[in-house]
C-alpha cells in the first residue's frame, strides 16, 4: 500500500468509498487488493489496515487491484499527482449496456496543491483532473472514459487565502490537469498490456 500522513492540516475532497467527501484527514491509503477482491465492508477493512500501521484519526482509503509499487508521479508548477493506473476493463460513462457489472481495473488519483481552495474550487479541480484523465485515455486509444471503480482525492492546504477558482483555465486547475494527464499517460505507457 501507499501511505500518506499529514503533519500539517490539509483539506481533502475525495470520491473514495472510505473517508470520501470533504474532510480534514490525518492519513490516506492507496491499498492494493487481489483481482478477485469482493469485500463490501470497506470501512472495517480500512480501519484494520490503518490500525496495523498505527494510523489514528480520520483518514481516506482507496482500493485498487493495480500493483501500487507501479504508481506514477507527476508534478506541474507546484501541483503533484500520484496515479495507479489499471484499465483491464475500461468503460464509457454513458453506456446503456454497462448496467451495474463489477469491473476489474482502477485508476486512483491522489493530488496535492500547496494552496487553499474554496469548496467550489475543489469540486472544479476534481472535474479538471477527471477531464485530463479521460483525455489521456482517449489519446492512448483506450475504449472508455475510465473504469467503474476509479477514485480521486484532492488535498490542499488550509493556510492562507483560499483560491476561488479551480477549473481547467484557472491557475491551479490547469496545473492539476497537466500533472494528472502526465501521470496517467506515464501509467498507460509503462504498462501497455493493461493486464492490471
Amino acid at each position: 500500500m501507499l501511505v500518506w500522513q499529514f503533519e500539517d492540516p490539509v483539506r481533502a475532497l475525495s470520491s473514495a468509498s472510505v473517508g470520501g467527501g470533504f474532510s480534514t484527514p490525518a492519513w490516506l491509503l492507496n491499498i492494493g487488493v487481489p483481482h478477485d477482491y469482493s469485500r463490501i465492508d470497506l470501512d472495517e477493512h480500512a480501519a484494520k489496515i490503518a490500525a496495523g500501521r498505527s494510523l489514528s484519526g480520520p483518514g481516506i482509503a482507496m482500493f485498487t487491484a493495480v500493483d501500487v509499487t507501479r504508481a506514477e508521479h507527476a508534478c506541474f508548477e507546484g501541483a503533484s499527482v500520484s496515479a495507479t493506473v489499471g484499465v483491464t476493463k475500461p468503460t464509457w460513462a454513458a453506456d446503456p449496456e454497462a448496467g451495474h457489472a463489477l469491473w476489474p481495473g482502477t485508476i486512483n488519483l491522489i493530488a496535492l496543491v500547496p494552496v487553499a481552495l474554496e469548496p467550489a474550487a475543489m469540486v472544479q479541480a476534481l472535474l479538471a483532473m477527471t477531464e485530463a484523465k479521460t483525455q489521456a485515455l482517449l489519446e492512448a486509444q483506450v475504449p472508455g472514459t475510465g473504469t467503474a471503480s476509479d477514485a480521486i482525492t484532492l488535498l490542499c492546504s488550509i493556510a492562507g487565502p483560499a483560491q476561488r477558482f479551480g477549473g481547467v483555465r484557472s491557475r491551479w486547475g490547469h496545473r492539476l490537469a497537466m500533472a494528472t494527464h502526465a501521470a496517467v499517460q506515464q501509467g498507460l505507457a509503462a504498462h501497455p498490456g493493461r493486464a492490471r
